[in-house]
């Protein structure tokens, strides 16, 4: 009779490494390279494996997970092309720093250094976009490394972690014990620096407090909001993280990135404390890096950041503070109030400036997203997830949508195209009971709507506004800008979107009147399955505040001199 054994292959040892560390959902698309990982999937019905139809989705879809839950989201890839296809999505987790874990399967280890069929040298490949990469050369190895990779993923400042699996390695058998279930670290504030930050608010007069950044959870965001609350701080919000504060609540005072309200951003440059809480004081939020002098603000500034090497990075702050978002919200809310009397008028001129600001103004058009985004404001749930691809039609929803529940937005602040179309299907499948709405135009649409297909494969029901326009809106409104007439690779031809999504067994209709659209909207609400909405509009309404015309006949003056 044979004796009992512990013995496991890789693929089993690596599968039971995910369901110690709670893994209930991967992504993929499937390949020769991992054979032995998907068999002991086979075992582990407690994992929801959703198939993806190209791999630049299944790692978009992983990454939008771990934006929304704060876990790591997971993705299996093949080797080669696989991995090539992934890295749109790695190159997002990383910029947005979103907790996620790329499986990416491997030749044989004895064909290594060969240039064997599909062979890349990963670790040097993802090292641009990852905050680690590795090889598992031995299965005895893998409950080490796999625990590692939890925990950087999600520790400090969150991002993507890759690990190669060589197939070999994942069929070779060994009786190696588990790790155990990972535990994010974050640092906590110091009392000397919550006593110098108090300190600080003391002596203000024009205080703003900016959030953004990972890390969140309903907890901290619910801890921050009380510190505001207690001290009556003007508070807004970085690009794409509009759902960090209640946009309904009197402190709110908007969002800083594309588009944003002029008068708030002349706040900020006039602010005598900004307390940056979480975002890193990018590109986009800083305006350009034109926001804040570099090294030294002119501004006085806290900024409070989970990585230490984010802090002084690029701006040298008065006081940096460490921190996750939620030990420092929860110290931020314990902490004796200010007395906000010295700015409250400043805070109630603010709150009325974005109130202003966010009142709906027409553009043109038959079809004006003007008056999409005020059906939505006032048909939609609070909690409703709004997705977003990226473009210059997403600029109607961030002016005039408000975001009322963490976690309710999920954008790029990469700027992706193609995140939009799995990003919504990962809000709906991680939310099935909330509403999911997609603002997507008809270039980011057709870079990944062959998803569609696993949309209703796994019963998924975001509903798709595609902003159809016939051009790839940024790059022309760039051109009649810089190079005013002379258009070039932007004009588009595109299918009927509708017919198209009926194709995969998906509700779809097309729109082209604004008088149609509150019934479509409902018969989308209803439909009980993914949806897309094919919004006719014209090109010239280009964002919420000018047309192509406008830019064009700006820049030709300019020229003219």
């Amino acid at each position: 009779m044979p004796k009992p054994t512990n013995m496991r292959t890789g693929g089993q040892i690596l599968i039971d490494q995910l369901k110690i560390h709670d893994v209930d959902t991967a992504f993929c698309v499937p390949g020769e390279s991992y054979l032995a990982a998907l068999d002991a999937l086979h075992d582990a019905p407690e994992i929801r494996l959703l198939t993806c139809r190209h791999e630049a989705n299944a790692a978009n879809m992983a990454e939008a997970y771990g934006k929304l839950t704060g876990r790591p989201g997971i993705c299996f890839v093949t080797r080669g092309p696989g991995a090539c296809h992934a890295v749109v999505g790695l190159h997002t987790a990383f910029q947005d720093s979103s907790p996620m874990i790329l499986f990416v399967g491997q030749v044989g280890r004895a064909m290594a250094e060969r240039e064997a069929f599909q062979e890349m040298d990963f670790r040097r490949f993802f090292g641009q976009v990852s905050k680690w990469s590795a090889e598992i050369q031995d299965p005895a190895r893998i409950p080490e490394l796999v625990s590692q990779a939890f925990h950087a993923a999600t520790s400090g400042r969150p991002g993507p972690v890759v690990l190669s699996l060589p197939e070999d390695m994942l069929r070779e058998p060994s009786g190696v014990a588990d790790a155990r279930r990972y535990r994010p670290v974050q640092a906590h504030p110091g009392p000397a620096d919550l006593a110098a930050l108090r300190a600080m608010l003391e002596a203000a007069k024009r205080p703003v407090m900016l959030l953004g950044g990972a890390t969140w959870t309903t907890e901290a965001v619910a801890d921050i909001t009380r510190f505001a609350e207690a001290s009556g701080l003007p508070v807004c919000c970085a690009f794409r993280n509009q759902d960090r504060f209640d946009n309904h609540h009197p402190n709110y005072i908007g969002d800083v990135g594309i588009g944003s309200n002029p008068e708030l951003i002349q706040r900020l440059r006039e602010t005598d404390l900004l307390l940056a809480v979480g975002p890193r004081l990018g590109e986009q939020t800083s305006q350009g890096y034109s926001l804040l002098d570099i090294p030294v603000p002119r501004q006085p500034l806290v900024h409070v950041h989970p990585d230490p090497e984010e802090l002084g990075r690029v701006y040298r702050a008065e006081l940096p503070i460490n921190a996750g978002m939620a030990p420092f919200a929860a110290a931020a809310a314990a902490l004796e109030p200010v007395d906000g009397g010295a700015w409250r008028d400043w805070l109630q001129t603010a709150r009325q400036s974005h109130l202003a600001h966010i009142e709906i103004q027409p553009t043109l058009g038959d079809l004006d997203l003007a008056d999409v985004v005020r059906v939505l404001r006032e048909r939609l749930p609070k909690d409703t997830l709004i997705a977003n691809d990226a473009g210059n039609f997403s600029g109607w929803a961030h002016r005039y949508l408000p975001f009322s529940t963490y976690p309710s937005q999920v954008g790029p602040t990469s700027g992706a195209m193609g995140y939009g179309v799995p990003a919504a299907m990962a809000a709906s499948l991680v939310f099935p009971e909330r509403v999911t709405i997609c603002f997507v135009g008809d270039g980011g649409f057709l870079m990944s709507s062959n998803e569609l297909a696993t949309a209703v494969q796994f019963g998924l029901r975001p509903i798709y506004l595609v902003i159809n326009n016939g051009i790839y809106g940024t790059i022309r409104m760039h051109q009649e800008r810089d190079y005013p007439g002379r258009t070039v690779a932007t004009e588009l031809h595109n299918p009927d979107f509708a017919d198209y999504a009926r194709s995969f067994g998906a509700h779809g209709e097309v729109v082209r009147q604004s008088a149609e659209f509150p019934a479509a909207l409902e018969r989308a609400l209803a439909a009980g399955t993914a949806a897309v909405l094919d919004l006719r509009t014209d090109p010239e309404a280009i964002n919420t505040r000018t047309t192509l015309s406008a830019i064009r006949r700006a820049a030709l003056a300019k020229q003219a001199g």
